[in-house]
C-alpha cells in the first residue's frame, strides 16, 4: 500500500489507467528508465481494464494474443483467441512478476489536471476511494485510459420500453444475478460484442436471435494456431513467440492491404467463407454482407466458427430489421414481425471518451482536445509533457501500446540528457486537418466532435500500419524540429 498522494511529492512519471496500456506502460518504464519514480492512478478497485470490467457471456479478445499480448512477456496458452479471464490473469501476472502492483492506487478517479509552466508540471485532482479529493504532482502525464467511458455505453432509447415485461440488460454492465436458461433472448448489435454472446448465450437459452439493423463482416478463425504450436515445440519460449508474433503481424498487414486495394474480391471472398459456414439454404446476402467496404468497420472474429456453428444448430438466428417499438413481449420490427424474448441485450456499442474525460488546463485555460491535432498518434498540439496510449483499428491495441511507451523512454532520456523538463508539439501551417480515425463504425462517428484530427502530413498522420509506426516511433529522431522543449518556467 502506498503512502498517500500528497506525501509522494513530485512524480516524475504519471500514468493514469491500470488495464493493458498501463501495465505494459509501466514495465517498459521500469525497464528503460529505472531510476524514474511513478505512480498508476486506477479509477477502479481492480487492474486489468476491460478485461475485468467486462463480465458478459463468453468475453474474449477479437485479436490474437500473439499481438494482442506484451512484446516483452511470451503469451504460452494454446489458445491464439483467448477468453476475458485468461487476459486478465495475464496483465496481473505482469504486473506482479514486475512488481507493479505496488504502484498502483485503486479507486482514484482522475477527474481534473491542470499543467503549469512556471512549475514545469501536472497537478492532477482525483477523486478516491473515500471519497475525498486527492492531488499528485508529476512532470509527465501518460493516459492510458483506453479510449471510451467504463461509465456509460451507448444505450438508444425505443418506444414501449416501459411495457416490456422481460429484463433489458448492457453487456458493460452485466447484472450477476440474470439467469437466462431456457429462455428466449434478443441480443440487439452486430458488434464484436454481439458475435460473442451470441454463441455462448446459447449453450443454455432456449434461442437466441441476433437482431441487426444492417450486416457486419464475420470471419472464422481457429482459437489455436497450428503454426504457433509446431514453433514452440522447436524453439524455445521468446524464440516461438516472436517468430508467431511476427508472422501474424506481416500476414495481418498483407491481408488488411489487399482487402483496400481490392475491396470488391475482398468482400466476395468473406462472404463466400460465411456462405460456407452457413450452408447453401442460408440467407447470406441479407444477414452477412455489408455495403460498406472490408476495413472501413472493424472485421468481426469468430474462434472455430462458434456463431455459425450455433445457427447451423438452430441454437441462434440472424434477423436484419429495424425495430419499430417494443412491446409486451419482445420488439415489433418495422417488417411487422415481433420478434418475443424474455431477456434483451443492448450490444449497441461503446461510448467514447479522451484522456480519460478528465478536464484539462493548461496554464489555467481550459483545453479541448477537439481542437487539437495529433502528432505521431500520441501527442496532442499544445498540450506540454502529455502522451495518451491509443492502438489500432486495423490490428491489436497493444502493439501500437507497446510502441508508445518505448517512445516515451526515448522522450525522457532525450530531455534528461540535455536537461529538459517541457517538450510539447505545436501545429505547422499548412497542414490540412483530417478525421482521427477513417472508420464509419457508429462509435466512431457518434464521438466524431470529440475526438482530435490528425494532419495530412508526417508527423500529424496516424498510421494504421506498424512497420511505418514502428519505423517512424522507435527509429525515428526525437528532435524532429517539430517538438520543442524548454525548461523549467518555459513554455516553448
Amino acid at each position: 500500500m502506498l503512502n498517500p498522494p500528497e506525501e509522494d511529492g513530485l512524480l516524475d512519471v504519471l500514468i493514469v489507467g491500470a488495464g493493458l496500456s498501463g501495465i505494459g506502460a509501466a514495465a517498459i518504464l521500469q525497464a528503460r528508465c529505472p531510476g524514474k519514480r511513478y505512480a498508476i492512478l486506477e479509477a477502479r478497485d481492480a487492474s486489468g481494464g476491460t478485461w475485468d470490467l467486462f463480465r458478459y457471456p463468453g468475453i474474449r479478445s477479437d485479436s490474437d494474443m500473439y499481438t494482442l499480448g506484451y512484446a516483452f512477456k511470451p503469451w504460452l496458452d494454446a489458445r491464439a483467441i483467448a477468453d476475458g479471464p485468461s487476459i486478465l490473469r495475464y496483465i496481473r501476472e505482469t504486473a506482479r512478476e514486475h512488481g507493479i502492483d505496488a504502484h498502483i492506487r485503486y479507486g482514484h478517479k482522475v477527474v481534473r489536471a491542470e499543467w503549469s509552466s512556471a512549475a514545469a508540471c501536472w497537478t492532477v485532482h482525483a477523486d478516491g476511494p473515500d471519497g475525498a479529493t486527492r492531488t499528485v504532482r508529476a512532470r509527465f502525464l501518460y493516459m492510458c485510459s483506453g479510449y471510451y467511458s467504463y461509465d456509460r455505453a451507448y444505450r438508444p432509447e425505443f418506444e414501449g420500453e416501459d411495457g416490456y415485461r422481460g429484463r433489458i440488460v448492457q453487456p458493460q454492465f452485466w447484472p450477476r444475478d440474470l439467469d437466462y436458461s431456457g429462455k428466449r433472448v434478443v441480443v440487439i448489435g452486430s458488434g464484436a460484442t454481439a458475435v460473442t454472446l451470441v454463441p455462448a448465450m446459447a449453450q443454455q437459452a432456449a434461442h437466441v436471435t441476433m437482431l441487426q439493423r444492417s450486416p457486419t463482416y464475420v470471419v472464422a478463425r481457429p482459437s489455436e494456431y497450428r503454426f504457433a504450436r509446431r514453433l514452440q515445440k522447436l524453439l524455445p519460449a521468446r524464440a516461438a513467440y516472436w517468430g508467431t508474433r511476427w508472422r501474424v503481424i506481416l500476414e495481418s498487414m498483407l491481408l488488411y492491404r489487399l482487402a483496400r486495394a481490392k475491396p470488391d474480391l475482398a468482400k466476395q471472398r468473406i462472404v463466400e467463407m460465411a456462405r460456407h459456414q452457413l450452408g447453401p439454404g442460408f440467407d447470406v446476402a441479407t444477414h452477412f454482407t455489408p455495403s460498406y467496404k472490408v476495413w472501413d468497420q472493424r472485421v468481426c472474429v469468430v474462434p472455430d466458427g462458434d456463431m455459425f456453428r450455433a445457427i447451423r444448430k438452430g441454437q441462434a438466428s440472424v434477423v436484419t430489421d429495424h425495430i419499430a417499438r417494443f412491446t409486451e413481449r419482445g420488439l415489433l420490427l418495422e417488417s411487422g414481425r415481433e420478434l418475443e424474448a424474455d431477456v434483451v441485450v443492448m450490444a449497441t456499442g461503446l461510448s467514447l471518451s479522451i484522456l480519460g474525460g478528465a478536464a484539462i488546463t493548461v496554464d489555467g485555460r481550459p483545453f479541448a482536445p477537439n481542437e487539437a491535432m495529433s502528432y505521431k498518434g500520441m501527442m496532442l498540439s499544445d498540450l506540454p509533457n502529455c502522451v495518451m496510449s491509443f492502438g489500432y483499428t486495423n490490428a491489436s491495441w497493444t502493439l501500437k501500446a507497446d510502441l508508445t511507451a518505448e517512445w516515451v523512454c526515448r522522450l525522457l532520456k532525450h530531455m534528461d540528457r540535455r536537461g529538459q523538463q517541457v517538450a510539447v508539439v505545436r501545429r505547422e501551417a499548412g497542414v490540412t486537418p483530417a478525421p482521427f480515425l477513417s472508420f464509419t463504425s457508429g462509435y466512431v462517428q457518434r464521438a466524431a466532435a470529440l475526438l482530435p484530427q490528425q494532419g495530412s502530413r508526417r508527423p500529424w498522420q496516424v498510421y494504421q500500419n506498424y512497420l511505418q509506426d514502428m519505423m517512424t516511433i522507435r527509429y525515428g529522431r526525437i528532435a524532429d524540429g517539430v517538438i520543442r522543449f524548454g525548461r523549467e518556467g518555459t513554455m516553448p
